[in-house]
């Protein structure tokens, strides 16, 4: 029975790391049952007050997108087309590595990548089995219920995005469960689940939020959720028809509020957080006192992308070059990237191309691995946001993460409108008339360069071209292999003592 305590598998994540007890500030709450760390749940969600608690608990999985070494930005944007893992040498994070050249494995796969989800999906499940039982009132209870359901979809959506062969969870499992015999099931029963509980949310979410409840999930937020499942499933007409209730009349009104930014580069600027166009975003902050001792473990609030993709090294020497801050040169820029997007004016808001400064005198830096001279600009750290507030100042940055916003959506529904009709020229035309660029002929591919262009290292791409199904082809310079690139192998400690079954071409 020992083996079980420390077992990082779906247990650990259900049992040990359900999180529910990093959220309570009433140690009494906290019972040491059958294993060390189990929580009795029964002593906990009986009011509002320890409801939301626990609410806040299954947010903060919304930070893997861009907290940690392992967070999903950074490695996704490593496995497309668009840039390399970059870092300090081909060792410098083996998973990343092993996912950009795709010689990824079971042993060197982040276990993260499905223990955080996992985590996330428990406390989603706990805190939607006792709202009923709280001593609140009905609004408040069906609006948690709501969010619980939207994040427990979101990261169900991440992970069969990921693994495709998953099991589906939606219950609490105890100690005393059979969590080691736990089937995967087909992700045709895995998108039913989400789209069940993105449709039983909407009605019970607000059209919009403001001052303190920014951040939390809106109506907008899940129908926006929505389509895109919709989209990744080729379910188009369902897409487009969720995707036109959140964008409204493109480029101008909806009934959400959202409106896209003037300027493109605004989005990029850290204290411009939840503008119009923002849909979904993920907030970080440099007061959490984030340091090495438990930086990526949860309990992190800062904005990792920042400094791993600015550039190692860096000293400004002229006055007009960018005071940015020395980094970890991760995501380095390709160069097939830089050469398309040529002409563009959102380039130096995306890109940063520190070879032409270097090259100029301006500025100077330290070539790191796969160095292209090219860096991602729009999480690129300055020096005045270096905290000087407790914990590594590394880990400390505060820009948000928008994980999807109105120009995304706006793309999704041209897409889903297969790239025809008077619609989907007026969606494309208005993210190119705010990039100050003129009309094209719309059609798929001109939305899919679009959607390139407007959302450079966004963590988008790689699952783009997968369910275009032009991964074999884009990314076969980096040795993608069809038939089994197109997902994760499953970390390996979750296939011990598990009937788990390892993915197509990873045993």
């Amino acid at each position: 029975m020992k083996n079980k305590i420390y077992k990082i598998t779906i247990a650990a994540a259900l049992i040990l790391g359900s999180g529910i007890a990093n959220i309570s500030c009433n140690d009494s709450n906290l019972e040491d049952v059958e294993y060390k760390g189990a929580f009795d749940t029964n002593n906990f969600f009986r009011n509002e007050q320890e409801c939301f608690f626990a609410l806040v608990g299954t947010y903060d999985v919304l930070r893997k997108y861009a907290g940690g070494f392992e967070n999903m930005v950074t490695f996704f944007n490593a496995g497309s087309d668009d840039f390399y893992a970059g870092g300090g040498s081909s060792t410098d994070g083996a998973g990343i590595q092993g996912f950009s050249n795709f010689q990824i494995n079971p042993n060197i796969m982040p276990a993260s990548y499905w223990r955080d989800y996992y985590q996330g999906i428990a406390r989603a499940n706990v805190l939607i089995e006792k709202i009923p039982q709280a001593n609140m009132n009905d609004a408040i209870k069906n609006r948690f219920t709501a969010e619980a359901k939207t994040l427990r979809a979101l990261y169900y959506f991440d992970l069969v995005r990921m693994f495709k062969n998953i099991p589906l969870i939606t219950k609490e499992i105890k100690a005393s469960d059979d969590y080691y015999n736990i089937p995967q099931v087909s992700p045709t029963e895995v998108y039913a689940q989400i789209e069940s509980d993105l449709l039983a949310a909407i009605p019970n979410l607000p059209q919009t939020v403001s001052g303190t409840e920014r951040g939390r999930l809106t109506q907008g937020a899940a129908k926006a959720l929505l389509g895109k499942v919709y989209l990744f499933q080729n379910k188009k007409a369902e897409a487009a028809a969720q995707l036109a209730d959140v964008n409204g009349t493109p480029g101008g009104a909806n009934q959400y509020g959202y409106k896209l930014v003037s300027n493109f580069a605004d989005l990029w600027v850290t204290d411009n957080k939840f503008t119009s166009e923002s849909i979904i975003e993920v907030m970080h902050t440099n007061q959490g006192s984030s340091d090495w001792s438990f930086w990526g473990q949860g309990r992190d609030e800062g904005n990792s992308i920042c400094i791993m993709t600015s550039p190692r090294g860096y000293s400004k020497i002229s006055s007009d070059a960018p005071d940015i801050v020395a980094g970890w040169a991760f995501n380095t820029v390709t160069n097939d990237l830089f050469t398309f997007m040529q002409g563009d004016p959102r380039m130096n808001a995306s890109i940063l191309n520190l070879k032409a400064l270097k090259q100029q005198g301006k500025a100077d830096y330290s070539p790191a691995y796969m160095d292209s001279g090219y860096f991602l600009n729009k999480y690129m750290p300055t020096q005045d946001e270096k905290t000087t507030l407790p914990g590594a100042s590394e880990l400390n940055y505060r820009q948000n993460y928008i994980l999807i916003r109105l120009a995304d959506t706006y793309l999704m529904e041209a897409e889903a409108l297969n790239g025809t009709g008077a619609r989907a020229q007026a969606l494309l035309d208005a993210v190119r008339t705010r990039a100050g660029l003129p009309s094209v002929t719309v059609n798929l591919q001109a939305v899919k360069d679009e959607r390139r262009r407007e959302l450079i290292g966004e963590g988008h791409r790689f699952f783009d071209l997968v369910r275009w199904g032009e991964a074999s082809s884009k990314l076969a310079f980096k040795g993608f292999v069809a038939g089994k690139n197109e997902i994760l192998p499953i970390p390996y400690p979750e296939l011990t003592g598990t009937i788990l079954k390892q993915n197509p071409g990873y045993n």
